[in-house]
């Protein structure tokens, strides 16, 4: 095998992680609006630098929804 092949191919690899990473994130959260959510859902979904972008700007913007078992009293 080539070594550009197998660099372009794990870096390939990386970038698509995460920017799996960061979309779920932004699934996972709630930024207050519909239409917040939606502008960095495709921020994260630009190839290459979008998980960049919303990690710099966005990762910190949204919270997190709380998933679990609710008080059965």
């Amino acid at each position: 095998m080539d070594s550009a092949f197998v660099i372009v191919t794990v870096s390939g690899l990386i970038f698509w992680a995460l920017t799996m990473l960061a979309l779920i994130d932004v699934i996972l959260k709630d930024f207050g609006t519909l239409r917040k959510k939606a502008v960095w859902f495709l921020t994260a979904a630009v190839p290459f630098a979008g998980w960049l972008v919303y990690l710099v700007f966005g990762f910190r913007k949204g919270t997190r929804k709380q998933f679990g078992v609710k008080d059965m009293n």
